[in-house]
């Protein structure tokens, strides 16, 4: 790895499906004033002078001497303040990573509650239209044109209306749903992208300052035995050039694209998880539009025996029209669920893909 000691202070986040909860504001705070502390710590640790103190015996015969200064380098002060944008670009690509990898995870789960709220709607005014055909029903049951079995049959239909409201409403207190971003899919993963290569960006402008350095160090030397004359100031300036340095700047910068590349297909990341909501999405819209048919094709048998039965003089007659009512509302509830399913979905995918 071309990062060096640096690297175990500016930690880089990899995220994937583990890393996807709920997103909460402060949690991308505290994820920044953490890394943010981590930057100013390194910053101040390459931008102060070094102080050193020791004894040395320049030659062979010569007194010992004692020796103070400082140094300082001028890629260190340079790498002081990449240092600080690596840490603000890490933070930036955190907070676009979460917030595109959210509105992935909770993408089926909020649609499924808007359908679950609709579905709940459409039980409700079933259930209205049965109240009255019940009550017309118990009006001729007391007046003996109707049976109570009759009367029963209908019961049996609001039983299941009041199960299924009852199932629709713990499902719906079952899905949690964090607040999300009202931007389209599509612009959180662009922007995460664009982070991510921001990121990589100042990495590599980071360690190219490793390929160059001037160093100043200043100070006073001493003779120690015999004591002569009193501390002497010494001064040296050295330049070093690493002579890789054109074929590392290469390879940092092929590292780059074979960053974004490597994010392009990862298993996990958002772009790969983009394109997997994507194709739940359709086979979604494919399942809801087979079930449509299919309950069309009933609703259609259904409406076609009322038309039959017309106006029953009868009491079996009204009996069947009452059984057919009743499996129409039914139908209804279903027909209605499918088909606003699928414009939703429909409709997530215009936008977001």
């Amino acid at each position: 790895m071309f990062l060096n000691h640096w690297k175990l202070v500016i930690p880089l986040v990899l995220f994937s499906s583990a890393h996807a909860f709920a997103l909460d504001p402060k949690d991308q705070q505290a994820y920044c004033a953490y890394v943010m502390e981590q930057a100013q710590a390194q910053r101040d640790l390459l931008r102060t002078p070094s102080a050193a103190a020791g004894m040395t015996q320049p030659e062979t015969g010569l007194p010992l001497q004692v020796v103070g200064g400082a140094s300082v380098g001028l890629s260190e002060i340079r790498k002081a303040g990449l240092t600080m944008s690596v840490g603000r670009r890490n933070c930036e690509q955190y907070q676009a990573s979460t917030a595109a990898q959210q509105d992935i995870q909770y993408a089926l789960p909020s649609l499924e509650k808007e359908a679950l709220r609709n579905r709940l709607a459409l039980i409700d005014e079933a259930s209205k239209s049965l109240d009255a055909l019940m009550e017309r029903t118990s009006k001729m049951v007391e007046a003996q044109n109707a049976t109570r079995p009759m009367l029963f049959s209908l019961q049996t239909t609001k039983i299941k209306l009041d199960a299924d409201r009852a199932d629709t409403q713990s499902k719906i207190a079952a899905l949690y749903l964090p607040l999300l971003s009202d931007k389209p899919l599509k612009e959180l993963v662009a922007e995460k992208q664009s982070s991510e290569l921001n990121e990589q960006r100042a990495l590599a402008k980071l360690s190219r300052q490793n390929n160059w350095d001037v160093a100043l160090s200043v100070g006073v030397h001493q003779q120690v035995n015999p004591v002569a004359q009193g501390p002497q100031p010494y001064g040296a300036v050295s330049v070093s050039y690493n002579l890789a340095s054109r074929a590392i700047n290469k390879h940092l910068d092929r590292a780059a694209g074979d960053y974004e590349e490597w994010k392009q297909v990862q298993e996990g990341d958002v772009v790969r998880s983009m394109e997997v909501l994507r194709q739940q999405l359709l086979d979604s819209v494919s399942v809801q539009e087979a079930k449509l048919k299919s309950l069309g094709e009933e609703s259609r048998q259904i409406a076609k025996n009322l038309q039959q039965v017309g106006d029953p003089d009868t009491s079996a007659a009204f009996d069947f029209r009452n059984q057919l009512t009743a499996a129409q509302l039914l139908l209804e509830i279903e027909t209605s669920d499918a088909s606003f399913r699928i414009d939703r979905l429909r409709e997530y995918l215009a936008k977001n893909y």
